[in-house]
């Protein structure tokens, strides 16, 4: 009402100026938002959500901030939701299945119109509590067998054979594994492992590291297989961090790469390509990841996507480098 009297229009211009602005001319427009600014009024979004059982938030759960293969997807995401007016919220959580279900009871509690999860829960209990409220909900940066709801992702197991069968290909016997010791990784190595061994190859080592790595683990991952003299002519590591740690590690020793040993990585991040030799790794196109989450999500919140109706494969991409 304060607004409105300013440039003496109705309160519900000063609305559709807030909420529908293209039903209001330009020259309203500006006088309104010239109101606005001189007030210092701020709509009240929970006023506003009970009015329309509409909050216009999107929570958005990652399970650590510090993980930079999320930045392109988050991003992207933020993007496109900002140009559809809904706002995103992070939460980050490490998503320990003991704590999984009072933190979606927390972000219920917030009413957000949509959840979008970079890691899939593992409680049962707070997976059915999602299902009972029906609210939309996107898993990502995986595949599922059972989703909650709609999916972006790729398959894990894919990426660990194809990992495997490039160093098979590359003509290595005896490799190492430097990996962080988390549910996706774990997916990756258990397949890479048996794709390693169905081909004869010798798994001589592996050095688990709890998530979130970073480079000095896989710095210090590959120090210790050195001093213990494992005999392996490649080390295949389950993110480039690690990777660029252990190249880093084994050329301070000596040993040159990829005539000593060969070291792959996943996930491409930026340095991957500036390292030297630049580094053999696989690819995700994060932004499409979230650009179709993005879209996925809004279908689902105006109600043109049902639920459950959508499994989208990203894929990934073998990126083949000088360190292998």
């Amino acid at each position: 009402d304060d607004v409105a009297k300013m440039p003496k229009v109705p309160p519900i211009t000063v609305s559709r100026v807030i909420n529908r602005p293209e039903l209001v001319s330009e020259k309203t427009q500006k006088k309104v938002r010239n109101a606005i600014r001189k007030t210092g009024y701020v709509p009240n979004m929970l006023a506003g959500a009970l009015v329309s059982q509409r909050s216009r938030l999107v929570i958005v759960v990652v399970p650590n901030l510090a993980n930079r293969a999320f930045v392109d997807t988050i991003t992207e995401l933020g993007k496109r939701l900002a140009a559809a007016r809904y706002q995103l919220l992070l939460s980050q959580s490490d998503l320990n299945e003991s704590h999984e279900y009072e933190l979606i009871d927390t972000i219920l509690a917030r009413r957000p119109d949509g959840i979008v999860l970079t890691r899939r829960l593992q409680s049962d209990a707070a997976r059915e509590k999602l299902l009972i409220r029906g609210i939309p909900v996107v898993e990502t940066w995986e595949l599922t067998e059972q989703p909650i709801d709609t999916v972006v992702g790729f398959s894990h197991e894919a990426v660990g054979r194809a990992m495997a069968e490039h160093i098979i290909e590359r003509g290595h016997r005896r490799v190492g594994l430097v990996w962080s010791d988390d549910d996706r990784a774990n997916r990756r190595r258990q397949a890479c492992v048996a794709c390693l061994q169905q081909a004869g190859v010798e798994i001589v080592a592996c050095e688990l590291q709890s998530a979130p790595v970073n480079m000095s683990h896989g710095r210090q991952a590959m120090a210790r297989l050195l001093a213990a003299n494992v005999n392996m002519d490649a080390v295949i590591c389950s993110i480039d961090l690690l990777a660029q740690g252990a190249m880093a590690e084994a050329q301070a020793q000596g040993l040159q790469i990829p005539t000593n040993i060969a070291v792959m990585g996943f996930g491409d991040l930026e340095f991957a390509a500036h390292t030297h030799p630049r580094l053999s790794t696989v690819s995700i196109d994060g932004e499409r990841i979230g650009l179709r989450t993005a879209e996925l999500l809004l279908q689902r919140m105006d109600g043109s996507l049902g639920r459950g109706q959508c499994v989208e494969d990203v894929g990934f991409r073998l990126v083949v480098r000088e360190s292998t």
